[in-house]
Parts: C-alpha cells; sequence; structure tokens
C-alpha cells in the first residue's frame, strides 16, 4: 500500500522471499531483535525489531516500538481516500486507537501491517510465525476502517531490510540480541517500554549491557 508519493532515493536490499522454519538454524523469522547499545546507526538506537523474513537472501523486518511522530491513522484513512473526512467520527474504537510506527529507513512511503492471524487475504497476507501476520495491501485498511479487520494490528512506514548475510555479521559483531516474539511486545500500547520488556524477556536488565562491543 503507498501511504505517500514520495519514494525513498537509495536502492535497498530486496525483501527475501518467506521461507518456512527449520529451513537453517540461524534464521530468526518470527523472533524479536533487540538493539545492543554499542549499536551506532540512530535509526536503529533502542529499537526492538520483528523479522518478518530471514534467509540466505537477506532479511526484513518492523520496528515495533518507534512511534510514526504525529500520523494519526484516522487522518492516513482520510489522506488515502478509505473513508471521508466526515466518515472518521464513525470508525471503530480499534480504528480510531491504531498505532502507527517507524517501520524502518526502507521504502518509508509504503505501509506495511503486522496483524493477528484472524485476518487473512489471498494471494496477499504473508503468515509468519505464532499467528502473527504481514499484509502490505490498502485493502486490510480498508477492511480495519470498517470493523471487519484483524483484532490486533499495528501500521509500520517502512522497514527495516539487511543483504545477505548483513544481519548474522551484525549480531556475530554483537549489534544485536535476539528473542522470541510475543503478541504483547509487538501489538502492545507501551511503545516507550517495549525495549526494557523485551530485555526483561531475556532475563538482562538494561544497566548490565556494556556499551563496548566484546566477543565470547
Amino acid at each position: 500500500m503507498e501511504t505517500a508519493s514520495k519514494r525513498p532515493k537509495s536502492g535497498a536490499a530486496k525483501k527475501p522471499a518467506a521461507k518456512a522454519r527449520g529451513d537453517g538454524p540461524s534464521y530468526l523469522d518470527g523472533q524479536l531483535l533487540i538493539a545492543m547499545p554499542v549499536m551506532e546507526d540512530e535509526r536503529f538506537a533502542r529499537s526492538v525489531i520483528y523479522i518478518c523474513a530471514h534467509s540466505s537472501e537477506g532479511a526484513m523486518g518492523i520496528i515495533v516500538n518507534r512511534p510514526a511522530g504525529s500520523i494519526d491513522f484516522p487522518e492516513l484513512l482520510v489522506q488515502l481516500d478509505i473513508v471521508e473526512k466526515p466518515e472518521q467520527i464513525k470508525l471503530p474504537d480499534h480504528a480510531e486507537s491504531m498505532k502507527v510506527l517507524r517501520g524502518g529507513p526502507v521504502e518509508t512511503g509504503r505501509g506495511f501491517v503486522l496483524h493477528s492471524s484472524d485476518f487473512f487475504i489471498k494471494d496477499a497476507t504473508l503468515p509468519i510465525d505464532d499467528g502473527i501476520c504481514l499484509t502490505a495491501t490498502v485493502d486490510i485498511l480498508k477492511a480495519i476502517a470498517g470493523g471487519t479487520g484483524p483484532k490486533h494490528a499495528i501500521l509500520a512506514l517502512g522497514y527495516a531490510g539487511w543483504a545477505p548475510g548483513q544481519l548474522e555479521n551484525e549480531i556475530q559483531e554483537n549489534g544485536w540480541l535476539h528473542c522470541d516474539a510475543d503478541a504483547d511486545l509487538i501489538f502492545g500500547d507501551d511503545i516507550e517500554d517495549k525495549y526494557d520488556r523485551a530485555l526483561h524477556k531475556l532475563g538482562i536488565e538494561p544497566g548490565m549491557l556494556s556499551a563496548e562491543a566484546g566477543h565470547a
């Protein structure tokens, strides 16, 4: 779904094809990446990223803890001509409160909806893992606006992408931790607390992490 006419000028790694779980022990689709303090790229500092696809062709994920500033979901529906402005007051409660996030630096003019698996569009929805799916067509926004969308969903503008082997190298260099995902960390309202909560899921207090890279 296109959410803006402006497209990124820089190139990006091609999104890898979906892969069945178990194709390789190092593949992290369906997992959360947690940025280490050593992360120098400010675009990913303190970020929590849900990995949607990871294979020998690269990786693609959505940052789930970075709000998209002043962008409001009901207003976005008006901009996309999904609803007329007077109809905003008729939107379902979950559409009114739906979170809009900065999903990553690639294709920031495109929207990606991470959602629960109770909604599916043939040839458009990608099942990922543990009841989580990804849909990137405007039809899911229409369904949400009409009250027939998924029970849980977030809209992300853009995504994070890695070239073949790049994510593996960054993990080896202590750029990222990873852990099992859960619906609350992905869809929860406490966006600002997700980073610390993801670390707690690993039994780590933020102060325990050294800002210096090290290798076991």
